[in-house]
C-alpha cells in the first residue's frame, strides 16, 4: 500500500534529496511505517537516508552543515508544533545563511471520531492542534504550504525546493495534517511523483552593460579601489575571478562577517576577515565595491570616507527581509556573481580598456597600488604570525591566537591532509570568530563555513552533517570545528555528539574556553564604557561560568557520543594535544574534543 508519506519520500528522492535529518513523534506513523515498506522491497535500503536527531536544534544545524558541504539541500522532518519551535534559533540561521532546507512538520489529526485513518487517537492531539502552525517560522521560510492530499504531494514538494534553491536561497516549511500523510494513493500517483522535470530553480540575471562600464571604470580610475567580498565565495567559480580582477587592477581585497571563504588567504591581495563591523582600510578608500554582504560595516563605527564611489552587487541589495538596512551607494545591482564578475573581468580585457591600461600613467599608478597592498598584506600576515607566539601577560595562561596557530599548524602537519589543503573548518568562534578565519588562514575555496546567522550552538550539530557532506561531495580528510564554551553548551552537546557516534561521523572540536560568554560583556561595555560594570568579571556580570564551576565539555562528549576529551592549559602541552587529536579523528574515527582554557572573560 502507498500513502501520501509514500510519495514524499519517492519525490524527494526523485528530486536529488539524499538525507533525512528527523526526529520522530505522533504525527509521523505514515512515515515510519513506509520507510519499513521500503526496507522490506528494497533489501533494507530506504529512498532517502534517515538520520535520527535527538534534538530538532541539532537536525536543523546538520542539515544546515549538509547544504553548506554539498550544495544541495537536505530534508528536516519534525514533529508538529513543539518540533516546529524546537528548532529555534537554527532556523534563524538557515534564513540569514541563505541556508536551502526543505522543513516538514507533521500535525494534529483533523478528525476526532475514526472517520479517516489518522484521526484523533492520543489526548496530545488536541493540546498540539494550534490555530496557525506555521506562524511559528512564517516570517524566516522562503515559502510555508500545507499538503492537503497525495494526489498533489509532488508538486506542492517540487514547488518549495524550487523556491528553497532559487537566490536568494533559503529554508521552506511544509505541514500536513495526519490523515493527509496516511491517506492511500495509486500507482499512477506514486509514478507522477518522479516527474521533477521542469521545476528548475531561478537564473539571476546579469549586470547591465552600463552597469558593468561604471564599475570597471571606477575601479581603474581609484587611488586606493577595495573590494568587500563576504559571501560570493558561497559560488566557488567566483573565486579565481576576483583573484585574477585583484591582480590586473590592484585591487585591495578584504572579507566583511562572510560565512564562507571568498578569497584565499594566501592571496597577495587579501588584507583579512573583519567581524567586528570596523573595518581595517574602509577610511582610505576612494572606490569601494561590495559582493554580496548582509552587513559591510557598522555605520555608528565607521562609514566610506565621504566622496568615495560605493557600488554593490547582490543576490538581495535592498535586503528586504530586514527591518532596517541602508548603504550610501551610487548603484545597486541585483545579479549572479559568478556571472557579473566574468562581464567585468571581460570588460577588462576588450581592447580599448587595454589600451587605458597600457598608457604609461595608468600602468604606473597600478603598479603603485599593486605594491602598496601586497605590502599591506605581508604586515597582516607579519602580525598575526607575532600574535600567535604570544602568551597572556602571565606567560602561561593561553592566548587565542596561539590556541589557533597551533591547531592550523597540527592540522597542517598530519601527511593525509595534504600540507591543509583537505581539512575542512567550522567556525563559530563568535567574539573570536574573525581571529579563527584569520589566523586558520583557509586557502581552499568551500575549506571554512560559519553558520551566516547569529543563533549559538549551530557547530555541533553542523558538524555531524558536514561530516556527512564530505563523504557525499567532498575531498576532505580531516573535519576541525571551533567554539566558545558557551556555545557548546547551546549546541545540545549531549543530542549532537550521540549522533556523531551513531552515524560514525568524527570530528575535532576544540573548545576556545573563556568560562563564559563575552559578547553580552563585550556590548555593554561597548554603551558603557565607564559605567559599574566595565571592570566587572564575566561571573560577576552573570555571563560568567566562574573558575570552580567550569564544566567538563569533553566529559559531555565522552559520555554521549564515546569522544576521546583532553583539557590544556599549559602552551607546551598544546601541540602534542592536537597532533593527538588529529589522530584519534583520522585513524581512530572517534570524535576529539580539546578543551583550551584560555584568557577569563
Amino acid at each position: 500500500m502507498y500513502t501520501t508519506a509514500s510519495v514524499f519520500f519517492k519525490t524527494l528522492a526523485s528530486a536529488g534529496i539524499t538525507h533525512a535529518f528527523v526526529n520522530w513523534g505522533s504525527d509521523h506513523s505514515a512515515f515510519l511505517e513506509d520507510l519499513h515498506r521500503q526496507r522490506t522491497e528494497n533489501g533494507g535500503k530506504t529512498l532517502v537516508e534517515i538520520v535520527t536527531c535527538p534534538s530538532e536544534y541539532v537536525a536543523l544545524s546538520a542539515a544546515h552543515g549538509y547544504a553548506q558541504v554539498t550544495g544541495k539541500p537536505a530534508a528536516v522532518i519534525v514533529h508538529v508544533d513543539v518540533g516546529t519551535q524546537c528548532m529555534a534559533g537554527a532556523v534563524h540561521n538557515a534564513d540569514r545563511g541563505q541556508i536551502p532546507v526543505l522543513i516538514f512538520a507533521g500535525s494534529s489529526p483533523f478528525t476526532a471520531n475514526g472517520e479517516l485513518r489518522g484521526s484523533k487517537n492520543e489526548f496530545i492531539m488536541w493540546i498540539q492542534d494550534v490555530p496557525d502552525q506555521p506562524a511559528i517560522v512564517r516570517q524566516y521560510m522562503r515559502y510555508t504550504a500545507q499538503i492537503q492530499s497525495g494526489k498533489n504531494a509532488s508538486k506542492v514538494i517540487l514547488r518549495a525546493l524550487q523556491i528553497a534553491t532559487s537566490e536568494p536561497k533559503g529554508p521552506v516549511y511544509l505541514w500536513a495534517r495526519r490523515e493527509v500523510t496516511d491517506e492511500e494513493v495509486d500507482e499512477a500517483t506514486m509514478n507522477n511523483a518522479v516527474l521533477t522535470k521542469g521545476w528548475p530553480s531561478i537564473t539571476m540575471p546579469a549586470l547591465r552593460s552600463q552597469a558593468v562600464d561604471a564599475i570597471v571604470s571606477a575601479l581603474i580610475k581609484a587611488e586606493f579601489p577595495l573590494v568587500l567580498a563576504s559571501d560570493s565565495g558561497r559560488n566557488s567559480a567566483t573565486i579565481p575571478l576576483l583573484t585574477e580582477l585583484a591582480d590586473k587592477l590592484g585591487l585591495a581585497l578584504l572579507s566583511s562577517i562572510g560565512s564562507v571563504v571568498s578569497v584565499p588567504s594566501d592571496d597577495p591581495h587579501y588584507l583579512g576577515f573583519a567581524i567586528s563591523g570596523k573595518l581595517p582600510h574602509l577610511a582610505e578608500a576612494d572606490v569601494v565595491l561590495l559582493l554580496n554582504c548582509d552587513v559591510p560595516w557598522v555605520d555608528a563605527l565607521n562609514v566610506p570616507r565621504e566622496g568615495a564611489r560605493v557600488f554593490v552587487i547582490d543576490n538581495d541589495p535592498l535586503k528586504r527581509t530586514y527591518g532596517w538596512s541602508h548603504v550610501d551607494a551610487e548603484m545597486l545591482c541585483s545579479a549572479d556573481m559568478a556571472t557579473a564578475l566574468t562581464q567585468m573581468f571581460d570588460a577588462v580585457h576588450t581592447p580599448e580598456t587595454q589600451a587605458v591600461l597600457s598608457s604609461s600613467s595608468t600602468a604606473a599608478r597600478l603598479e603603485q597600488r599593486n605594491t602598496r597592498v601586497k605590502g599591506l598584506h605581508d604586515a597582516w600576515l607579519s602580525a598575526l604570525s607575532t600574535a600567535e607566539t604570544r602568551l597572556s601577560p602571565d606567560n602561561v595562561t593561553l592566548t587565542v591566537p596561539y590556541v589557533l596557530g597551533a591547531l592550523r599548524e597540527a592540522a597542517s602537519a598530519n601527511p593525509n591532509t595534504d600540507n591543509g589543503k583537505k581539512v575542512l573548518w567550522l567556525n563559530e568562534g563568535v567574539s573570536n570568530g574573525g581571529a579563527v578565519w584569520n589566523h586558520i588562514r583557509p586557502t581552499v575555496p568551500g575549506s571554512m563555513f560559519m553558520h551566516g546567522g547569529t543563533s549559538l550552538g549551530w557547530v555541533l550539530g553542523a558538524s555531524v552533517g558536514a561530516h556527512i557532506g564530505v563523504q557525499v561531495a567532498k575531498d576532505v580528510e580531516l573535519l576541525v570545528s571551533i567554539t566558545g564554551d558557551g556555545n557548546f553548551l547551546f549546541g545540545a552537546p549531549t543530542a549532537a555528539y550521540w549522533v556523531a557516534r551513531r552515524y560514525r561521523t568524527p570530528f575535532l572540536m576544540v573548545v576556545l574556553n573563556n568560562r563564559g560568554w563575552f559578547s553580552p560583556k563585550f556590548s555593554m561595555r561597548a554603551v558603557h564604557p565607564d559605567g559599574y560594570g566595565s571592570h566587572a568579571s564575566g561571573e560577576r556580570l552573570s555571563v560568567g561560568f566562574g573558575e570552580s564551576c567550569n564544566v567538563d565539555y569533553g566529559g559531555i562528549a565522552a559520555a554521549a557520543g564515546g569522544a576521546w576529551a583532553k583539557r590544556v592549559q599549559r602552551a607546551d602541552e598544546l601541540r602534542g594535544v592536537f597532533d593527538e587529536a588529529v589522530h584519534v579523528v583520522m585513524h581512530e574515527k572517534r570524535c576529539a574534543v580539546v578543551d583550551c582554557i584560555v584568557e577569563s572573560i
